[in-house]
């Protein structure tokens, strides 16, 4: 039977070139994802920067610290307290005078298009290290001196300089050096760095390594070579960036590939059921049903053994471009290149998407095998002349215990788990469920569905709307493969897209609700806003200011430390302005220096003292003064404002933002123009509430959104390469139809139109079991969001869905006519030939 799959192959190569390209797209979509996913966790080493030129640098660690185990931007306790005195002076007393060279690292930005907030302050000493020299000018000689990269500024001008410490500042350029790529630094003079941050980041030493590693023994790293790349700024840019990608790919895997594997199998075993008659004849001339499901498995075999190389191929050359996509949209690192090689990081999931391509090619096929050559000869030609309308008990017992699934998990994320919807990684995955199911199911339904979406043209002149609606009803299981792709399309794209928009919507709701001040004031091209600036617009008469600055509060659990985030903000302020959900306790405390307000998740019964070490080394204990309800991700202590210098050990020292009320008597336009007239220049923009609450919604959803929406474009792109396959496939093998409907009297503009009909209906039905299951999934969301924010508003974004249906509906009318002109311009406008009429007879 290998012989005649081959041959049969060869003869109607251009039925099987349809399997071939869905096969090949979904390889490579799986093998891309695969090798990208794969070489993220087997990265080379990034060499050194910052430091590059230092012979070692010493690193306070904590030697059970996994980065990769906690939230980005958050430091160990001994990171954050940085390098103690005792330490400093044991390294220096391993070397000679001037071989210790101390580094710190803040916030320092130039205000306006020359800085950016990513800017970083630096003791001029360290410049050396990282290869900087003078381009002009001189090394900063006093405090109020800096040095800035050429084309920020010029040598002598006097420049403004926003700092945690000091708000603005005044500076003059003693000089300039060499912008870098890796980051953008401006340097000041020891005394003012250390004034400016009181934390030391690293000590570079110039001393022995052994000696050096004596001194510090296990109270910090020596690094040395590749590894003081573990002390540049980028290093967790990188591990953002990369944790980013690896949080995000295997969530478009999980959904791109099981979309492709769906499509791929439903066009091999579609493939099978376009050649009922050719099997039927097989079967009557006296092929056994053995021989019958060893042909179409020789078959598969080989098909799914080319188009899964070429996959393969095409997903190693593609996986760069799906990088390329990625970094365009800020998620993954800029240098990131993958490429031909030898690794295994490249050849397991080229295998695996090889293996997997060939496994999809053999079982779509032969399933669909099974029922054609169970037919018995004298049955044959009978039983070939019609399509098959049942559905085997296999696909209905999957559909029915897939759609209880589907249901059941629904359900349970709206009642029971309504968290779920705010974790991409599981909830994504879960909106498959009811769109699939709905495409397994599709044969039963396009019956009832044929006969609703036709009721309207029953009245309509001509034959074109009976024959239209009788043709998919005796062919059911074509027009649901060919609904399939479109099904997938509108429905997967709908739901993403409508679950991201209608959540960012109650995440905008929910704060504009637990925040009662009229005003705010939010960074302006900067990472936060400086306490200084704080303090100055609470000078203001009749101005009641709240600033939360974001700080790390340590804990100790048994023999391991656990970090949580904090925010230092006045008690009262946090009862008028911010309006946390109390649970339990009251905010209002008689010692609210010594007290805290935690999450309800944190399992810390109100009265409960806690020892607590802060980030910058010193330690205290607290008490629960009250609790709240808060959302995964968004629990976080409040803690007296004594604390709020804290944050410069543990972040940067700045308020993310600032709530603003005015006592009552205060004129609003003179309190409101004295407030923009103290932030001028100061990296803070004052707002309205509801306007800082669509701009954080806007930062905090992003990576959400972004998730998401590349998900749903390459799901899109792979569904509308399949719906134009899979039309062509089934139009291409309809010759006969075309004959008998010429032969009958049918002009081509009448043939065109029949199809053309046939093609919308087909797109209808698809949309409409589309519609059904993201209803499904909108309705789970809607209670889910009721239960976590108070209210649901499903936002569906009509314009761009129906962008989408369009798009479609274009595919399916020309995978449908193209073929259909083909063939009546091979009749030479329309006339039926001998061979035709030959044809139609036998039907």
């Amino acid at each position: 039977m290998l012989t005649v799959a081959v041959q049969t192959l060869r003869a109607r190569w251009v039925s099987f070139l349809g399997t071939v390209v869905a096969l090949v797209l979904g390889v490579a979509q799986i093998a891309a994802m695969g090798v990208l996913l794969a070489t993220m966790s087997d990265l080379p080493d990034r060499p050194a920067e910052r430091f590059a030129n230092a012979p070692a640098v010493v690193l306070p660690v904590d030697p059970d610290w996994n980065p990769a185990h906690h939230d980005l931007g958050v430091r160990s306790l001994p990171a954050a307290r940085g390098v103690p005195p005792r330490l400093l002076r044991e390294v220096t007393a391993a070397g000679m005078p001037g071989d210790t060279v101390v580094d710190r690292a803040f916030y320092a930005q130039l205000p306006g298009p020359e800085g950016n907030k990513d800017q970083v302050g630096h003791p001029w000493p360290v410049a050396r290290f990282g290869g900087y020299d003078l381009n002009d000018g001189a090394a900063p000689a006093n405090d109020r001196e800096i040095v800035v990269p050429a084309g920020q500024a010029r040598t002598g001008d006097t420049v403004n300089v926003l700092t945690a410490e000091d708000g603005v500042g005044h500076y003059t350029v003693s000089g300039t050096v060499a912008a870098v790529d890796w980051e953008n630094a401006v340097f000041f003079t020891d005394v003012e760095a250390a004034r400016l941050a009181p934390r030391v980041n690293a000590l570079v030493t110039l001393a022995p390594v052994d000696r050096v590693r004596a001194a510090v023994g296990t109270e910090a790293d020596v690094l040395t070579g590749r590894e003081r790349h573990l002390a540049d700024a980028g290093a967790d840019r990188d591990r953002e960036a990369l944790d980013n990608t690896v949080t995000l790919v295997p969530v478009m895997a999980s959904v791109a590939g099981t979309t492709a594997v769906f499509v791929v199998a439903s066009t091999f075993a579609f493939a099978v059921i376009q050649r009922r008659r050719e099997i039927a004849l097989l079967r009557t001339i006296g092929a056994t049903p053995r021989q019958v499901r060893r042909m179409i498995r020789n078959e598969a075999l080989l098909v799914g053994t080319v188009a899964s190389a070429a996959g393969t191929v095409l997903g190693l050359y593609g996986a760069q471009s799906l990088a390329d996509l990625l970094i365009g949209m800020g998620v993954s690192p800029p240098w990131l290149r993958i490429g031909p090689s030898l690794r295994l990081a490249v050849l397991v999931p080229l295998a695996a998407a090889f293996l997997l391509g060939v496994v999809v090619a053999l079982s779509g096929a032969v399933a669909a095998s099974r029922r054609a050559a169970r037919i018995r000869p004298v049955e044959a030609l009978g039983e070939a002349s019609a399509d098959d309308t049942g559905m085997p008990p296999a696909r209905r017992l999957l559909g029915v215990t897939g759609g209880i699934c589907g249901t059941g998990l629904t359900a349970w994320i709206a009642f029971r788990s309504p968290g779920t919807v705010l974790s991409p990684n599981t909830y994504v995955v879960s909106l498959l469920v009811p769109v699939l199911v709905a495409a397994v199911l599709a044969p039963l339904a396009v019956g009832p569905l044929a006969r609703l979406l036709m009721w309207p043209f029953r009245r309509l002149e001509g034959p074109i709307a009976m024959l239209v609606r009788e043709s998919v009803l005796t062919s059911r299981r074509r027009t649901a493969a060919t609904a399939a792709p479109v099904l997938l399309t509108v429905g997967l794209t709908l739901s993403l897209l409508s679950a991201t928009d209608s959540i960012g919507t109650a995440r905008d709701n929910g704060v504009q609700r637990a925040v009662s001040s009229p005003y705010a004031l939010a960074p302006d091209g900067t990472p936060g806003i400086s306490p200084r600036v704080i303090a100055k617009v609470a000078r203001i008469d009749g101005v009641r200011i709240a600033a939360p600055v974001l700080t790390t509060l340590y804990t100790r659990d048994e023999n391991r430390i656990e970090e949580n985030d904090a925010l230092a903000v006045d008690p009262a302020a946090l009862k008028d302005m911010l309006r946390p959900r109390v649970t339990h306790g009251s905010i209002d405390s008689d010692d609210d220096a010594n007290s805290m307000v935690v999450a309800d998740r944190w399992d810390m019964p109100v009265g409960t003292r806690v020892p607590v070490l802060m980030a910058d080394g010193s330690k205290v204990t607290l008490r629960v003064a009250a609790t709240y309800r808060a959302l995964s991700g968004e629990d976080v202590a409040y803690l007296p404002p004594r604390f709020a210098g804290t944050g410069r050990y543990a972040r940067d020292g700045l308020a993310r933002r600032a709530y603003i009320s005015l006592a009552p008597g205060t004129d609003p336009a003179t309190a409101t123009t004295a407030i923009r007239r103290a932030v001028a220049g100061t990296g803070a923009r004052f707002m309205t509430t509801d306007a800082l609450a669509a701009t954080e919604s806007a930062y905090t959803r992003h990576l959400t959104e972004v998730r998401q929406r590349s998900t749903a474009v390459i799901v899109l792109l792979f569904c509308f390469i399949a719906i134009l396959n899979t039309l062509l496939m089934a139009t291409a093998d309809r010759r006969r139809d075309l004959t008998v409907l010429r032969l009958t009297g049918a002009t081509p503009r009448q043939v065109v139109r029949f199809f053309l009909a046939e093609s919308l209906l087909v797109v209808a039905v698809g949309v409409t079991l589309a519609l059904a299951a993201s209803a499904v999934n909108l309705a789970g969301l809607a209670v889910a969001l009721r239960q976590l924010f108070g209210t649901a508003p499903i936002v569906v974004p009509y314009a761009v869905m129906a962008a989408i249906t369009a798009v479609s509906t274009l595919l399916a009318v020309a995978g449908t006519l193209l073929p259909v002109g083909s063939a009546l311009r091979t009749r030479r406008g329309g006339a039926p030939g001998r061979k035709a009429r030959d044809t139609a007879r036998r039907c």
